[in-house]
Parts: structure tokens; sequence; C-alpha cells
């Protein structure tokens, strides 16, 4: 999961898949985290990205770096604790300009039964299981 990790952040932006109805959703994330060792991003719970994870919690992430590109496909488990939404905020301080712990509208998200590839022209795909 560490190496999934690193290279989101090095990425800086990554991109997350749901599903609305039959139509694919995709949109630009930037927060990630190791909360209390589980891959972790957040969201708002009134926006559609929540409600289509809550939907069907099937997801699936892409993003670049440096040359590779990783494919990510897990569950979006909601974690609504504040030890989580805490946690949070203190390993993306930005988000504290939009967020709270106890705000009633912020919701970290575990990613959670994860295969991913990180793939490159150059190199066999590496394959990570978490």
């Amino acid at each position: 999961m560490e190496t999934v990790l690193k290279f989101l952040q090095d990425a800086q932006v990554f991109y997350i898949a749901t599903v609305d109805g039959d139509q694919p959703r995709v949109r630009p994330f930037g927060a990630i985290a190791n909360i209390n060792g589980k891959l972790c991003t957040c969201t708002n719970i009134t926006k559609n990205v929540y409600k289509q994870m809550a939907s069907n919690p099937k997801i699936e992430i892409s993003a670049m770096a440096e040359g590779k590109w990783i494919r990510l496909t897990a569950t979006a488990v909601a974690d609504d604790s504040v030890e989580a939404k805490t946690a949070m905020l203190e390993a993306c301080p930005s988000l504290k300009n939009m967020y709270s712990a106890d705000d009633g509208i912020f919701v970290v998200i575990a990613i959670t039964d994860a295969t991913a590839q990180i793939c490159s022209f150059t190199e066999a795909p590496v394959e990570i299981k978490f």
C-alpha cells in the first residue's frame, strides 16, 4: 500500500471513476493519506461522487507520474469517524480551508479490496494488492 500511496502523492492529482446509473463519471482528487493503515481520500457528502460511491462502492483510480501510470481497482468505504477526519486534515492541511472534523459534510473514504497495477512502456507491470 505504501508504494501506491507514494505514487499517488507524487502524481499530485489522481482521477476516481464512479458509476452513475449506466454512465461512468471521473473526477480529479488530490488528497491521499495512510489513515490507520488504510489508503484514504476524502470528499463532501453533498457531492454526487459521494452519493455514487454510496450507491455502488466499486471505484477505479488512475494517475500518471514520472513516465508511469497506475490503475487501481477497489472498493470505497466511508469512514465518518472524527478520528479519521482529524487524521486526514493533519495529513493534508490544505483541506482545513474547506472542512473540519465536525462540520457534518466532510467524510474520509477508505480504499479497500484494492488491486493496483503500475505500468510503463519500458518495464513490466507491477501488481500490488491490499
